[in-house]
């Protein structure tokens, strides 16, 4: 199957209907992933729902999923505050990922219909087609979604459910290895030959690639987040 390079233009528009929740969830977690709302910093509850014209509400609705996530916590008395970012949380994360992932990618190959393929795909060029954005930080959901993509067709709803929430903690991670060294060139190289890799049903192939793209993330946050 050959994958034709990412254009913009060419994905057609979605209507998601998104609640109230939904969108303040959406609007905290972009302005954590970008830094707008910096680790250890307090989320200012009334700021935030005077400045979306929203209810307490669906503002703590929305900050109970982003605790859930791993993006927030609360402290009694004191609120909600963004959680901070550490190499020891990295490493525990991508080591997390690197006993799973590269088993449950070879397997996802193995068990992937033509439906399945055409799936991986097209989360592969929303994933280009949103690293071509320069600064959009949304780069890390359609990552994760690409990488889940190589993963569903063999796994159940528990093995899902964990390896989603792994990936979800992984997020702000993975923005702060690309972004800000302009990675993104050698991430598409590495995506594009995993998923040749796992279009062709090669599970060695696939699992040294898995892993390596991994490892090699983790590497250089374990470099960077040591000099912060």
């Amino acid at each position: 199957m050959q994958v034709p390079r990412a254009d913009i233009s060419s994905h057609k528009p979605t209507i998601i209907v998104q609640s109230i929740a939904d969108q303040v969830y959406n609007f905290v977690r972009r302005n954590i992933l970008i830094g707008e709302f910096a680790p250890l910093s307090p989320i200012r509850q009334d700021i935030i729902a005077a400045q979306l014209g929203v209810s307490k509400i669906p503002l703590r609705e929305a900050l109970a999923k982003l605790e859930h996530d791993g993006l927030v916590q609360s402290s009694p008395n004191k609120g909600f505050f963004v959680r901070p970012i550490s190499a020891a949380e990295a490493r525990e994360v991508f080591l997390l990922r690197l006993k799973l992932e590269p088993d449950a990618t070879v397997e996802g190959s193995l068990a992937a219909t033509k439906e399945n393929q055409e799936d991986a795909k097209q989360a592969l060029l929303e994933l280009e087609a949103v690293q071509s954005q320069v600064g959009n930080p949304e780069h890390v959901r359609y990552n994760r979604k690409f990488h889940i993509a190589l993963m569903s067709p063999s796994m159940g709803q528990i093995t899902y459910h964990i390896i989603n929430q792994i990936s979800i903690l992984a997020e702000r991670y993975v923005r702060l290895h690309i972004e800000p060294y302009g990675r993104e060139k050698h991430a598409i190289q590495a995506h594009r030959a995993l998923f040749e890799a796992w279009l062709e049903k090669d599970t060695k192939l696939v699992r040294k690639l898995a892993k390596e793209h991994l490892q090699s993330t983790l590497h250089d946050l374990e470099d960077e987040l040591k000099h912060q």
